[in-house]
């Protein structure tokens, strides 16, 4: 019961540890963690993760995930609201930071009634400003955020980013079909970079015509097998 009233991971946290670009002796911040499965994700290739959340459930699964992958030196996971980053972090101390935020505003659509799906799923506990205001707080000067959401709100996105000086960098849509409209997208800034020179990556296409994963995406989940 404890894990079908919490939110489970999906794909788009697979598409944002592809997406985002990291160095080996960086450092990162997972905002909202969930479970923790970014930090797992991203742990090999970085030298730290630090990860936020403020579900207690989830926050505890994220912590014992840490532990039974063995990766404790590398993920800290901390329980805590983002919101409230001075309290715990010290400022522009992060090289990057991810984010698979809740895609909805708590007014729209239909509010989940489990709680922690809810607020997984739409903006209760921290809203679209509220999560790049924090990512900024933490990022470096000339540190990377970058974070996946739906297309619709890509307008949105890019003004809270202006506000908080992360310049778009890079920019990729997440297109279930080749001929469907896209139904993600993964974008990526720079902490007080300049405006201008935005990249728009060729769109990510999830399934084949018969439905099963592309070659690009089988990549992502079996990158040592060299059939596919």
């Amino acid at each position: 019961m404890l894990f079908r009233s919490e939110f489970c991971f999906s794909l788009d946290a697979v598409l944002l540890a592809h997406f985002v670009h990291v160095r080996k002796n960086s450092c990162g911040v997972d905002l909202g963690t969930g479970t923790g499965v970014l930090p797992l994700l991203l742990a090999k290739q970085v030298q730290k993760m630090y990860a936020v959340e403020i579900n207690p459930v989830t926050a505890d699964l994220a912590k014992r995930n840490v532990a039974m992958n063995d990766l404790a030196d590398k993920i800290t996971v901390r329980e805590g609201d983002f919101r409230r980053l001075k309290d715990f972090y010290k400022p522009e101390f992060a090289d990057f930071v991810v984010v698979n935020p809740p895609y909805r505003p708590a007014e729209h659509g239909n509010i989940n009634n489990v709680e922690g799906v809810a607020k997984a799923r739409h903006e209760i506990t921290a809203t679209l400003s509220d999560v790049i205001k924090a990512a900024r707080y933490v990022l470096k000067f000339h540190g990377r955020f970058a974070m996946v959401h739906l297309p619709e709100r890509l307008a949105e996105i890019i003004v809270q980013m202006d506000r908080n000086n992360i310049a778009p960098k890079r920019l990729r849509f997440v297109q279930p079909k080749k001929d469907r409209q896209p139904n993600m997208v993964l974008i990526e800034g720079i902490a007080g970079g300049a405006q201008g020179g935005l990249k728009v990556d060729v769109p990510l296409i999830i399934h084949k015509d018969d439905g099963s994963y592309t070659d690009e995406l089988m990549k992502y989940y079996y990158p040592e097998d060299k059939a596919r």
